[in-house]
């Protein structure tokens, strides 16, 4: 949470807009007279090469002094084909093993070795990947320049003519990348939402689709990169690091992100209430506002599941205090204590940055401790966040971690929060690079004054290559890249980690607290991995249609990410809002992964109830939500074990269908629920792409073929168009005000049958916040035909849960006579409507921790 508008950054903005301009000329492959590499000596070991390369000629020192001896190493695991090339001394560094958690029971249905062919040229030194069973080439480096210097990498791989090419984020951008001109830095940049600019999250990771199928391709490495998509190739332009690749075969895009979470970490098994509905702004004043809002929702019957505040809860921002005028200690407790009476939960803001200050126990704590990074010469590294001058934990160092969860407890202690939110762990700093070692107290604050520089001498270490950075040098708006850590790092090295590294600490932490409970954490920089230890949201977006449609490619790219809980600010975090805007967004929003409001201090306010519009809309919209959960949890689940997405893109479902591959202004919930929203100011209709199948308008079960194409009416006072996919069946419950009350009321089925008269679903049951679950958990599988329905599964888990109705689209037949555990129904719980081939079946009472069979 930042909120910059279009102030002038320390009087820099015009300065790192000219550097960037220049940069933006600079995209070109670079020279060709690099000499490459020629293999020396080589060892294979089964399916593993291990291999010495040289230099074959003078070196060309381009951006600084070529590696002259380096190593190609190759090998086959249970997800993935990896190959890294690294310096023969092994002096770069190299992202450590133990940030990621893979998935060790992971085994490929056929395996890799089988899948993928790793091949090479020995002098001039490449490398091509491709698929064994076809022979398609999917990476190749031949003819293009391999260059490794002490602060330079570069690599390129050919393209096929217009490939399709997802992920490389983060950004704001379309879903599909300009294969032409794509320029993607990774650099995490605390920046608000720029489009096409890097921003606060490193993924160097991309599925394409060629012919039907998809293959990935990620790249480790910590340091500063560009990635370039451009002349039918991409290229990589790394600040330092190793060139470590991993390739994953596929066939479809979902293993692709199988086979990939399941080696940098499965996503985090979530709890439920946190699929509710959440508000925030940063800009509550006191504890009586905050209780305004939360009273305000209740009297308005818009659910509202967890209350958030911003840094206004803390005293002086600094970390783990309250605000004694407007969040005294007891009027904050009796708030999460009611709260929680109320069945409903309370998560807050924390940052990184310890304000320095000699009576505050963080900071005094930390120094005794030797938590902090360093300046060159050992003294802590000073820069500005919101509590005025302030240090930065060394996730690196070795009493941080129980340093930070002293923090926590303590704080916890007193205030029983529900979950964390780490936010401004780019890390952001409001100096350029460092404010100097004796800085103490609070300064002004520069972004209301853009005529303020620090009175210090100002050191920009930058690299010969200059990455396309947005704001220019790679110190500014954040720790200067000369600071140390206590391993002896830089922050050069190790900058794209810390919100990664701190995610990890933190989940450690309220795992230290609460054992068996499952940690909430959400997070705004994150690296490949973070999804096993936090959520995300899509940072300070703006309240404008443009970023309302840029949500939509933002959830999907992080997906594939591993971070299926994720969502944007509903209604805009910048700028105000307008009703109609607000409407449309709390529409899409109540189907984000994580759904929550929030806005900026300054901004007028958004909350739902404000206007009776999106009161309405946001009923309609949250109540249709929380009917889904059961199934939208289940799909969590699936995330957990198999990684994949909740949220699913059309050109991943529909690879085949041209139409689909450009397509991110709809997506599909799970497999079976198409979602297109309003994304244009004064639409009240929407034209829908339907794709191949059987499809049921959600509300009217009104059927259509695809694939076509269809107006779809969607008045303000309306509801967002959603169609049930035939083939699919669909777990809802009764929806209540909170998650508590509505996981006790009673389920059913929306059973959606397809071309061939079939149906299938399944569902996930457990308590919603064990973190072992054990055997205690239903794993439930629903099968339907044109003549019954069945269950049947592994029933653990005690729900206590009853089977009310069950609704069949597409039955082509009025049945006679309903059959239920062997059962006659009276034909009073039964009905046919024969225009919509519509069969609906009520009271039934049926269990839902036992196997059932509906016959007709």
């Amino acid at each position: 949470m930042v909120q910059w508008q279009s102030l002038i950054y320390f009087g820099l903005l015009g300065i790192s807009s000219l550097v960037h301009a220049q940069y933006r000329n600079s995209t070109q492959v670079g020279s060709s007279n690099c000499p490459g590499y020629r293999i020396i000596e080589i060892q294979n070991q089964g399916d593993s090469i291990h291999s010495k390369l040289s230099l074959r000629d003078q070196p060309c020192n381009q951006y600084g002094k070529d590696v002259k001896d380096i190593v190609l190493d190759v090998s086959y695991d249970n997800s993935r084909l990896r190959v890294k090339i690294s310096d023969a001394e092994h002096k770069h560094w190299e992202v450590p093993a133990n940030l990621w958690t893979p998935d060790i029971n992971y085994r490929s249905k056929i395996s890799i070795n089988q899948l993928l062919e790793f091949s090479y040229v020995q002098n001039p030194f490449s490398f091509s990947v491709k698929r064994k069973n076809t022979g398609e080439v999917i990476f190749d480096t031949a003819g293009h320049r391999l260059v490794f210097e002490d602060q330079y990498l570069e690599l390129s791989s050919t393209l096929p003519d217009d490939a399709n090419i997802y992920g490389l984020g983060e950004v704001v951008d379309t879903f599909r990348r300009n294969p032409t001109n794509t320029t993607q830095t990774m650099w995490a940049r605390d920046a608000a939402d720029p489009v096409r600019e890097n921003v606060y999250g490193i993924h160097p990771f991309y599925i394409e689709l060629r012919g039907g199928k998809a293959h990935g391709v990620q790249i480790l490495n910590s340091y500063g990169m560009d990635v370039f998509l451009a002349n039918q190739s991409i290229t990589y332009k790394a600040i330092g690091g190793v060139l470590d690749f991993s390739f994953y075969p596929g066939p479809d895009a979902y293993e692709v992100i199988n086979q990939y979470t399941a080696t940098v970490g499965r996503p985090h098994q979530i709890a439920y209430w946190s699929l509710g509905f959440h508000q925030c702004k940063y800009g509550y004043v006191d504890i009586d506002e905050v209780e305004s809002v939360v009273r305000n929702y209740s009297l308005a019957k818009i659910p509202l599941e967890t209350m958030w505040t911003d840094i206004d809860y803390m005293d002086m921002f600094k970390d783990f205090t309250l605000d004694p005028i407007n969040y005294p200690l007891d009027r904050v407790q009796k708030f999460i204590s009611k709260l929680h009476q109320d069945n409903q939960k309370y998560v807050v803001i924390i940052d990184p940055a310890i304000g320095r200050n000699e009576s505050y126990p963080a900071w005094i704590e930390g120094v005794e401790q030797d938590v902090f990074i360093k300046n060159p010469d050992g003294s802590i590294y000073i820069g500005q966040v919101w509590p005025g001058y302030t240090a930065f934990p060394d996730w690196f160092a070795s009493n941080t971690d129980s340093w930070w969860t002293t923090q926590i407890a303590r704080f916890m202690k007193d205030v029983p929060v529900d979950g964390l939110w780490i936010d401004m762990n780019e890390p952001s700093s409001f100096c350029t690079g460092s404010c100097g070692s004796n800085r103490t107290g609070i300064p002004p604050y520069p972004w209301l004054d853009p005529n303020y520089k620090p009175d210090i001498p100002q050191t920009f270490p930058e690299p010969p290559y200059a990455i396309h950075n947005a704001y220019g040098n790679l110190s500014v708006k954040t720790v200067s890249t000369d600071a140390l850590h206590q391993n002896g790092l830089t922050e050069y090295q190790v900058h794209n980690l810390y919100g990664h590294m701190e995610a990890i600490a933190t989940r450690k932490s309220l795992l230290s607290i609460e054992p068996k409970k499952r940690p909430f954490v959400l997070g705004r920089s994150t690296f490949s991995g973070s999804g096993a230890y936090e959520g995300h949201w899509t940072g300070d977006n703006w309240s404008t249609w443009e970023l309302l449609k840029y949500s939509i490619s933002g959830v999907l790219s992080f997906q594939m990410f591993g971070i299926p809980y994720v969502g944007a600010d509903i209604c805009g975090f910048n700028g105000n809002t307008t009703e109609e805007l607000c409407l449309r967004w709390i529409q899409l929003g109540s189907l984000y992964p994580f759904s929550r409001n929030h806005n900026g201090k300054g901004s007028i306010g958004q909350e739902l109830y404000l206007w009776e519009s999106v009161a309405e809309a946001s009923r309609k919209a949250l109540y249709t939500r929380y009917e889904l959960l059961p199934y939208m949890y289940t799909l969590f689940q699936h995330a957990h074990e198999i990684g994949y997405p909740v949220w699913r893109p059309l050109p991943f479902e529909f690879p085949n269908d041209s139409e689909m591959l450009n397509n991110d202004v709809q997506f599909l919930v799970g497999p079976g629920i198409l979602v297109s929203p309003v994304l244009a100011e004064g639409a009240t209709s929407v034209d829908v792409q339907i794709p191949e199948g059987k499809w049921y308008d959600f509300y009217s079960w009104e059927s259509v073929s695809g694939p076509t194409k269809q107006t779809v009416s969607a008045p303000l006072n309306g509801r967002i168009p959603l169609h049930l996919r035939g083939g699919h069946i669909i777990t809802t419950q009764e929806p209540s005000i909170t998650l508590t009350q509505s996981r006790k009321n009673p389920f059913g089925l929306l059973v959606a049958l397809d071309e061939m008269d079939s149906a299938k679903g399944d569902l996930y049951l457990d308590d919603g916040e064990s973190l072992q679950v054990g055997k205690e958990y239903s794993s439930i599988f629903y099968r339907a035909t044109s003549r019954g329905i069945n269950s049947n599964g592994y029933f653990g888990y005690q729900s206590n849960g009853m089977l009310k109705n069950i609704t069949i689209l597409g039955l082509k037949k009025q049945p006679s006579k309903v059959v239920v555990n062997g059962r006659l129904l009276s034909t009073s719980q039964f009905s046919y409507d024969t225009d919509k081939a519509t069969f609906i079946i009520t009271q039934l009472n049926i269990s839902m921790d036992k196997s059932f069979n509906v016959a007709f």
